[in-house]
């Protein structure tokens, strides 16, 4: 195999200068001080106790003030076991899942698994509102239909609860682990099944004596990193916990910014010792993908015939569908329903339906600039995202740069802070860094912002790609006399541009339904959709937040489409 091409060239300037070394050291510069002065920022922060503006003043203050919150404790207990609980059930139903879909006969996989990956994108919060109009505990439309059929007395579900926060993120959680396990799966060698089925093992006997065993390795991770995502849930929690008491840790660092005069010092206390935690989880995530071995193909031969299920196929395949409908048509539609409703969730009051709420918001200025926020923060974050993760995949796979391992390490770190966190970090970052104050409470923050948050997806995929290209591509440009800039427009570039394009909308799909990383950086002026959904569901509005919620929901599903049917079938990891 080729060494990956050494970037050197030297343009005389008076002095001789290597070119590409310097791009590289600046490409690294820029990613080291996106991500890295933002967290060394907040942890100083956390003993700067003084506010902003005033003559700093150092202490401990913060820290007391952070674990001497009333309910901190609570928080956090309630923060992880949320997280967890949600996690082993969707690893359960999730593996299941990704075994049918890459190991079985049943029909339809390829619309089945886009349901799951259509599931992943859809906005939290919009599928929330849709869950409330049918699990509410006064008004739901199940509740109410339980009730009125004789089988219950009371409403016997009721989504303000523990598990009902459990429910709202179920449909994202099992569509990952769908996302993640399926290719795995789909590598793993049928001898091994078949080996099994000679034994005379049935073939759900095969699946949980040999398939997950062998598959232990990367559930695991998918595990792992799953459990770093959830810890970042923020906008369910707000919406279903906090008017029942029900906090978690984002709900409480928000709490705290937004009191006036914010407690920005407890809040960067929280912020970084919940860094620490995740730091940690990442390190040993890192270390046990370091000493295990995932190969399932090998030089002799590799044979991926599905397992046939026989009288169970569908079956199999209802069952499918119906979690896949479950997780999307249900909400959407209980959703584009609310709408069109008089008062949000009562449907027996006399003539309940409306168009009112349409009209009103889409004659709202204010939903008007929202929309065009949504979209150029979208579009921003996708255009520059290609560029920016482009360059740093193909530094790190095709050339020599002595700092290349340090830039892929700090390239996957976005990925071990959650939203609210990374919110929390560059808010200090752009108070606290003259240059930056011109931009604070514009688009182009939220831009920055989404990004960095994207940066882990974007780089790692375009990575994956380019490690697929020959170097003797860029061999025969430069004997042609390509310098490196030309040999990367015109011919690793184009290569990309698939890969690119898939990356561009992920992006702009990322932009339009996050809530946490961007809520604590806009303003009234840089308001997207979804902090404006946000806004009129935390202020029980829910008619206005449902028309706004089917807008994103659109935003949404139009981009998955075009991604879909332009960089096929991915593998979602974030």
């Amino acid at each position: 195999m080729a060494r990956p091409e050494t970037l050197e060239q030297s343009t005389p300037l008076g002095i001789s200068l290597n070119w590409p070394l310097v791009l590289m050291s600046l490409l690294f510069l820029v990613v080291a001080f996106l991500v890295l002065t933002p967290l060394g920022l907040m942890i100083f922060n956390s003993f700067q106790i003084a506010r902003p503006g005033e003559p700093i003043i150092y202490g401990l203050d913060g820290w007391r003030k952070a674990f001497a919150s009333p309910g901190i404790m609570g928080a956090m207990w309630n923060t992880f076991s949320l997280a967890i609980t949600r996690q082993l059930i969707a690893l359960v139903v999730g593996a299941f899942l990704a075994w049918l879909l890459a190991r079985t006969d049943i029909p339809m996989k390829g619309t089945l698994e886009f349901f799951f990956w259509l599931s992943f994108f859809l906005p939290a919060l919009p599928e929330t509102m849709g869950w409330i109009l049918l699990l509410d505990p006064k008004y739901g439309l199940l509740n109410q239909g339980l009730v009125g059929l004789g089988l219950f007395s009371q409403p016997p579900f009721n989504i303000y609860s523990f598990w009902g926060i459990i429910w709202a993120h179920l449909g994202g959680t099992i569509s990952i682990k769908v996302m993640l396990l399926t290719p795995a799966f789909r590598n793993l060698d049928a001898a091994l099944e078949e080996s099994s089925r000679i034994a005379g093992a049935s073939a759900l006997g095969t699946f949980f004596r040999v398939v997950i065993p062998v598959m232990m390795p990367a559930i695991l991770v998918t595990t792992i990193l799953g459990l770093i995502r959830a810890l970042e849930a923020f906008e369910i929690e707000l919406v279903l916990g906090v008017p029942i008491g029900l906090h978690v840790y984002s709900t409480k660092i928000h709490e705290l910014v937004s009191w006036e005069p914010p407690q920005f010092p407890p809040a960067m206390a929280l912020s970084t010792l919940f860094l620490f935690v995740l730091l940690l989880m990442v390190a040993l995530q890192r270390l046990y993908i370091g000493k295990k071995s995932y190969a399932t193909i090998t030089g002799r031969g590799f044979s991926i015939r599905p397992t046939s299920l026989g009288r169970w196929r569908y079956p199999a395949f209802a069952l499918v569908l119906s979690i896949a409908l479950m997780f999307t048509l249900v909400p959407i539609t209980l959703l584009l329903m609310g709408t069109f409703m008089k008062l949000f969730g009562f449907f027996n009051i006399p003539a309940p339906w409306t168009l009112e709420n349409w009209r009103q918001a889409l004659k709202d200025p204010v939903l008007v600039r929202s929309l065009w926020n949504t979209v150029t923060v979208g579009l921003g974050a996708g255009i520059v995202g290609v560029l920016f993760y482009s360059l740093i995949a193909y530094v790190i796979v095709k050339t020599r740069f002595a700092a290349k391992g340090l830039l892929d390490f700090l390239s996957w770190l976005p990925w071990s802070i959650p939203g609210i966190l990374l919110g929390v970090a560059l808010l200090w970052t752009f108070l606290q860094t003259k240059i930056f104050i011109p931009i604070y409470g514009t688009v182009y923050l939220l831009i920055i912002a989404m990004v960095i948050k994207s940066m882990p997806f974007g780089a790692q995929l375009i990575k994956s790609v380019i490690l697929q290209l020959g170097n003797d591509l860029e061999e025969a440009s430069r004997i042609c006399g390509g310098g490196w800039w030309y040999t990367y427009r015109r011919v690793i570039f184009p290569l990309l541009l698939p890969a690119l394009i898939t990356v561009a909308l992920v992006g702009f799909i990322s932009a339009a339904r996050d809530i946490s990383t961007v809520v604590l950086l806009g303003t009234g002026r840089s308001r997207t959709l979804s902090l404006l959904m946000l806004d009129f569901a935390a202020g029980a509005e829910f008619e206005k937040a449902t028309v706004v919620a089917v807008l994103i929901v659109a935003l949404v599903v139009v981009a998955a489409l075009i991604a879909r049917a332009l960089g096929g079938q991915i593998s979602l990891r974030g």
